[in-house]
């Protein structure tokens, strides 16, 4: 016979709450090395966090909208956020400042991702696309058109050759990512 997983129920309280947003928060993601969080809002900010300590350690205040996702650089040095204002923009994760913005989606994004290698960016938008980016230039390499409505997230394979993208077109596609393509 075998025995049962141990079932806990009940109030666990919070090891620590951070509380510097002023409207409803989208996401939370742990930088890689663990060592801080960022969280995004509808109040248009992104805030970054001391992952352990609770301590306010910058806010980012460079979109004119929501903030819907965002995502550490692979390396941690760097946050990419995706806004309701239209724009997927690049800043430095240490001081909040310095940030590249890319233009091109003509609704809001929903959803941003570094490529495992950290070269490029996807971006999904209620424009039914997803664009993939330069990092390093900030120009689109590829749009993919493939949705019917708006596309909810993008995710890079681990070998940072497909990209998955979930839509409220009820599908997932999965396709290959390829700069001579674009």
């Amino acid at each position: 016979m075998r025995a049962k997983p141990a079932h806990i129920s009940g109030h666990l309280p919070p090891i620590t709450t951070y509380s510097n947003h002023t409207d409803s928060v989208w996401k939370a993601k742990w930088s890689p090395d663990g060592t801080h969080i960022a969280s995004c809002s509808d109040d248009g900010t992104v805030q970054v966090w001391e992952a352990f300590t609770g301590k306010h350690v910058l806010t980012y205040q460079g979109h004119s909208g929501p903030v819907y996702a965002i995502m550490w650089s692979p390396d941690g040095k760097h946050i990419a956020s995706a806004s309701g204002d239209q724009t997927v923009q690049i800043w430095d994760a240490t001081k909040g400042w310095g940030a590249r913005i890319y233009h091109g989606h003509s609704k809001f994004v929903l959803d941003a991702e570094w490529s495992p290698d950290g070269k490029y960016i996807a971006s999904a938008s209620h424009d039914q696309t997803v664009r993939v980016w330069n990092t390093a230039t900030g120009e689109t390499i590829f749009t993919y058109y493939g949705h019917s409505d708006q596309v909810n997230t993008a995710s890079w394979s681990p070998d940072g050759k497909r990209i998955a993208s979930a839509s409220t077109d009820q599908t997932v596609q999965i396709w290959t990512v390829d700069e001579r393509n674009s």
